[in-house]
């Protein structure tokens, strides 16, 4: 059986991604889908990290927009990805994978606080890890947070699932002339203006030299495809 080219990965999830079409809450056949392909990768024996969003059920900015302080809006969505979190936690473990959720907040009643070394030992054993609340911090997005677990963790790539195919120059839904780029770099995607990451999770990821695979999640056996490394998506890095 071919080897993967990438051994330890973090996949980033947005939340909205978790809704599927409706567009809030959680859609279980979307979760058992993530979940599938997942387990996937865990057999072909990769260690995976995840990084979920919270935008499903609240957003932090649309929260301030509204005149709720800005910092306890944030706090808010950091819960709203540990919902999330133990949602892929429950999926995960019913296709027969073993599975840890750590939070930057700790709430130990429902999972473990975030520990480098404890999370890396899980990797090792073969464990998915599920990172939730962030980084702990209000002002730093989900973004930011996969990329500095991925540094913190020396994993190879960051896995950036999302609903379309790769990076375009423009809306691809609203623009058919819209060009898709097969490859990027990092500066190329900070001076475009590209919706990749946020500024401060692109430069992070750039001070570290970890790529960036952006892909369809929806589309059954991709994130196999990607850690095998098949051209799939768009590619971010040096």
């Amino acid at each position: 059986m071919d080897q993967p080219k990438y051994k330890r990965v973090i996949l980033k999830l947005s939340g909205e991604a978790l809704s599927g079409e409706v567009g809030f809450g959680l859609q279980a056949d979307v979760l058992n889908s993530m979940a599938q392909q997942v387990v996937e990768l865990v057999q072909a024996g990769v260690q995976v990290a995840i990084v979920v969003g919270g935008g499903n059920i609240w957003r932090g900015v649309t929260g301030a927009k509204r005149g709720i302080d800005r910092a306890t809006a944030d706090y808010m969505g950091m819960l709203a990805t540990v919902i999330n979190s133990l949602a892929l936690q429950d999926a995960i473990e019913a296709n027969g994978i073993d599975t840890r959720v750590m939070t930057a907040i700790e709430m130990r009643e429902v999972a473990e606080p975030y520990i480098k070394r404890r999370a890396i030992r899980h990797l090792e054993k073969g464990r998915v890890v599920i990172f939730g609340a962030g980084t702990g911090n209000p002002y730093f997005s989900t973004d930011t947070t996969a990329a500095l677990r991925a540094a913190e963790m020396g994993v190879e790539v960051i896995l950036m699932a999302k609903k379309v195919d790769g990076v375009y120059d423009d809306d691809p839904a609203k623009n058919p002339n819209a060009h898709k780029f097969e490859t990027l770099k990092y500066i190329d995607v900070l001076n475009q203006g590209l919706k990749v990451m946020d500024s401060t999770a692109i430069s992070l990821c750039m001070d570290n030299n970890i790529p960036l695979i952006v892909f369809d999640m929806m589309t059954p056996g991709n994130m196999k495809r990607a850690v095998m490394g098949e051209k799939i998506g768009t590619y971010v890095g040096r």
